[in-house]
């Protein structure tokens, strides 16, 4: 089942809640220098001159914020509202293409979609600009640092690899030294990095141009945001999102059959949202089977007179059935040492909270004298390892053949990404600056409230 990207602003694509805007200049994104080379895609003229490309150039710009009562309460005429400039191709280059190589890594867990940018990045590279050279450096920012962790990416090596999962570059957690990345990328001749990645991974990308910046070297830092839970938040959707959301309505579909066919029984999926619940939300939704739906941004109790085990009883009185979807990240203050310190990327080690919940369920009518039934699923790991889906194809061929368009025009520290459905530019610490969450009072939640019927507050 297939799920299409949400349309409606203040679903899926829009910051929860307001949060933090940039200011104009915070939307400035950094170049190299200035471009001299005519871009190979100018010899697609015709006979009047006249170009079959769009070129783009630095004035064309989308606003951070396209509310008209926002800009007004801000008194801000238009021209000096925070906006970010429109990706595509340039007429003037900064790289000679002939002369340019390119390298490309694949940072954090796997994600659907992750060899659909590596193939679309050489793919444009080699076709659209004419670039030879493109290494692949293996298992993260470890390849950059450790001899041998290297490949050569060419078009028939990477022709096929967006038919399967995963990362034909394999991934890794864990920084290295900008000094030691940055001497990798020295020492085998690169002009520009691709940086496939989550936040933490970005983090490294800055931390690697600011190295770059300090040696005063004219290398390119592109980064592709990867997150499997859409939580960057200045951008519509993440890839990989929609084929994450659609792979968890299979397993909320299997567990509400599960519970269906046994007395009492309580289907439990717990799928991935470690700070941001939009994989639980979407998917709930799409499926329409889901009762009861946690997420990190709305906390819960789970005893007392208003609390979610509460109304689990009241729910299993009516319906002799229940369906329960929990975001990896919900609940952790119900976890004793939920905070486990940190993983190799940075992140907080959660607790698991669903064989938790499980337990605490079983518990809660095991002393109500009532028996019941769960079945529990986890599908995240299968879900990161699946091919992209169609819609996240076109996502993941569209950030790819713009990050390349940036990188040749010599454009640096930045991601590629769609807002407001136009592709732009985006400072690497504009993207990282705010997390994109699901607001508790949005209209996303409002249609999860209406959809299952779980009360406003399990509090």
């Amino acid at each position: 089942m297939a799920l299409t990207p949400a349309a409606a602003d203040g679903m899926v694509g829009a910051p929860g809640g307001r949060g933090t805007m940039p200011s104009k200049n915070d939307c400035v994104v950094e170049s190299l220098g200035e471009r001299k080379t005519a871009s190979p895609l100018l010899e697609r003229l015709d006979e009047k001159g006249e170009a079959g490309v769009r070129f783009r150039d630095g004035s064309q710009r989308v606003l951070a914020d396209d509310r008209a009562d926002r800009l007004l309460k801000e008194g801000l005429p238009v021209e000096e509202a925070p906006a970010f400039e429109l990706a595509g191709p340039r007429r003037k280059l900064f790289f000679d293409p002939g002369r340019t190589t390119i390298g490309v890594v694949t940072c954090g867990g796997l994600c659907p979609g992750l060899n659909n940018v590596i193939r679309d990045i050489v793919m444009s590279a080699r076709y659209h600009y004419g670039v030879q050279r493109i290494v692949g450096f293996q298992y993260g920012y470890r390849g950059l640092v450790t001899e041998g962790l290297q490949m050569e990416l060419t078009p028939d090596l990477v022709s096929e690899i967006h038919e399967r999962g995963g990362t034909i570059l394999g991934a890794s957690r864990g920084a290295q030294t900008a000094e030691a990345m940055v001497d990798g990328l020295v020492r085998h001749g690169i002009n520009v990095l691709f940086v496939i990645g989550g936040d933490g991974t970005m983090r490294g990308a800055l931390e690697i141009c600011d190295e770059i910046r300090r040696r005063e070297l004219p290398i390119g830092v592109i980064g592709v945001p990867k997150t499997i839970d859409n939580d960057f938040k200045w951008m519509d959707q993440s890839f990989g999102f929609v084929t994450a959301a659609s792979k968890a309505v299979e397993a909320l579909n299997g567990a509400h059959r599960e519970a269906q066919g046994a007395p009492n029984g309580i289907g439990v999926v717990k799928v991935m949202g470690r700070h941001s619940g939009f994989i639980a939300c979407v998917a709930a939704l799409a499926s329409n089977h889901a009762n009861f739906v946690l997420i990190p941004e709305v906390p819960f109790d789970l005893d007392g007179r208003r609390g979610f085990l509460e109304a689990l009883r009241a729910r299993m009185a009516r319906k002799r059935h229940a369906l329960i979807v929990v975001a990896e990240g919900a609940g952790q203050r119900h976890l004793e040492g939920g905070s486990g310190g940190f993983d190799a990327s940075g992140n907080v080690k959660l607790g698991d909270v669903g064989p938790f919940l499980c337990e605490r369920i079983k518990r809660y009518f095991g002393e109500q004298g009532t028996e019941v039934n769960v079945k529990y699923i986890d599908p995240s790991y299968l879900i990161r390892s699946v091919r992209a889906m169609p819609t996240d194809s076109v996502l993941c061929t569209d950030l790819a053949l713009n990050g390349v368009h940036a990188a040749m025009a010599g454009k640096t520290r930045m991601v590629v990404a769609v807002w407001r459905r136009h592709t732009v530019h985006i400072p690497i610490e504009v993207a990282i600056s705010e997390r994109h969450s699901v607001d508790p009072l949005g209209p996303l939640w409002l249609n999860v409230l209406g959809a299952t019927g779980q009360p406003a507050m399990l509090r």
